[in-house]
């Protein structure tokens, strides 16, 4: 008998990126949810609020797919094992179909993935056909499965756009103009689930259900056809990190967490301990080391700045030598100061020297990988802001397109720390070397604790 998997599967992309394919996805997600049908959703490229969204949506935790940061054997392996379980599989692509190497149409082809584009409609109507056409045509090894037209004025708008369509091109949903559906956002993305949300708007679960209703009775929800998934074989992770403690930062603050990363960790033998520089004054105890993820420190700095306890507790531990890894906001934690986005200055933990300040134009993106002594490790930058009187970087970033140096790496004894986000799983053994003791070390002059500027 063969292992082989099928399961209905649907690959939603767009023609750029707001388009509306993150509320589409949550829709579709939703509606058969409502169904009685298992749903497990799944994003392309590197995302930490898209799949907050998918999951409440879904009901169930929501994974990255990416060829270069994840690679070809977890996206099989993480297909596979969802083709097993459910009933439907949904990606969300990143911004256009054909955008970025290797693109949403990529990873749609090297899994024989049907797919289905977003083009948000507003000012145009029978050139949403010309689009579309170019979009099915443009590879014709790929699935088209067919348009979704987005933010309508009128059903007048509707029949302009399928009118003009070839018969080999359909027309699977035309999703009304209601800004009130809308999925609210700031500088990084999405708001999380969770967070305090406009008494007079509709909250965010009302917005899916109704989102989800806009879709009855639209060829969209019909189930697509199967898809087959082959076992994948990969390899078990070394017990590197057998009998350890590693504290994860995890909180409002600090939520920026692939699943996939903490599995790993647990897989090669650690106890995560789970804290919250917010809320608690002090850290777990006996920690072998620390993890610091990213987040949205910038919209907690006076609360993290005032918990002075948690602050010290955390210089302790880096006096003692322990392996800490700070990411992004992590790293923004560990520094002497972050300028918020309203211009104020809040005092940090001061373990590094170096200023944070948010930016409210310009900002960094992209699949990095970050060449360490333990290992090269894959992953991206995603940020709206820049640090400077820092140390001297130990290395910068390797952009995966693009010659120029990526983002800069800094370590002080078994300190690291950059604005990259790592993605455990692309290199196990360099993680685990990472957040051991023995791990290789960068010597440095700055040995001194870094208070914050009077």
């Amino acid at each position: 008998m063969s292992d082989t998997a099928y399961c209905p599967a649907l690959f939603l992309s767009a023609m750029a990126s707001g388009q509306g394919k993150t509320t589409l996805t949550a829709a579709l997600a939703r509606y058969h949810s409502h169904q009685g049908r298992r749903v497990v959703v799944f994003k392309t490229g590197p995302d930490y609020l898209d799949p907050q969204i998918l999951a409440l949506a879904s009901g169930a935790s929501v994974e990255p797919l990416d060829l270069w940061m994840a690679g070809d054997t977890f996206c099989r392996e993480q297909l596979y094992r969802a083709a097993r379980e459910a009933d439907l599989i949904l990606i969300e692509g990143a911004m256009g179909l054909y955008d970025g190497t290797p693109s949403s149409a990529d990873l749609a082809v090297a899994f024989d993935i049907p797919v289905a584009c977003v083009i948000n409609a507003r000012g145009m109507a029978q050139t949403v056909a010309a689009i579309g056409l170019g979009l099915a045509r443009y590879r014709p090894e790929m699935r088209f499965h067919g348009l979704v037209a987005n933010a309508l004025g009128s059903e007048r708008h509707r029949q302009l756009i399928e009118d003009s369509l070839p018969d080999d091109v359909r027309l699977l949903a035309a999703m009304p103009r209601e800004e009130h559906l809308a999925l609210p956002s700031r500088h990084l993305g999405l708001v999380q689930p969770g967070e305090a949300e406009d008494p007079d708007s509709l909250s965010l679960d009302a917005r899916l259900d109704a989102a989800a209703d806009l879709l009855e009775g639209q060829a969209l929800t019909e189930l697509p056809t199967a898809v087959a998934f082959e076992p994948q074989e990969i390899d078990t992770p070394p017990r590197a990190l057998a009998g350890k403690r590693i504290g994860v930062a995890r909180d409002a603050a600090f939520s920026f967490i692939y699943a996939a990363n903490t599995r790993l960790l647990e897989a090669m033998g650690a106890e995560l301990c789970w804290f919250s520089p917010l809320a608690d004054t002090s850290l777990p105890e006996a920690l072998d080391a620390l993890w610091l993820p990213g987040g949205y420190p910038e919209l907690h700095a006076a609360a993290l700045g005032a918990n002075q306890s948690m602050c010290e507790a955390i210089r302790h531990l880096d006096a003692r030598g322990l392996p800490i890894l700070a990411e992004c906001g992590g790293m923004l934690y560990l520094q002497q100061t972050l300028t918020d986005q309203d211009g104020i200055c809040h005092p940090m933990a001061g373990v590094l020297p170096g200023h944070g300040e948010m930016r409210t134009k310009r900002g960094c993106q992209g699949m990095q990988s970050a060449p360490l002594a333990e290992g090269e490790i894959r992953g991206h930058a995603h940020h709206h802001s820049r640090s400077h009187d820092t140390l001297e970087p130990i290395a910068y970033g390797r952009r995966a397109s693009h010659p120029a140096p990526g983002e800069a790496i800094f370590r002080r004894g078994r300190l690291t720390a950059s604005y990259l986000h790592l993605f455990f799983p692309s290199n196990p053994a360099a993680v685990a070397a990472l957040l051991s003791r023995d791990a290789i070390t960068t010597p440095s002059v700055h040995v001194e604790r870094y208070q914050h500027a009077e």
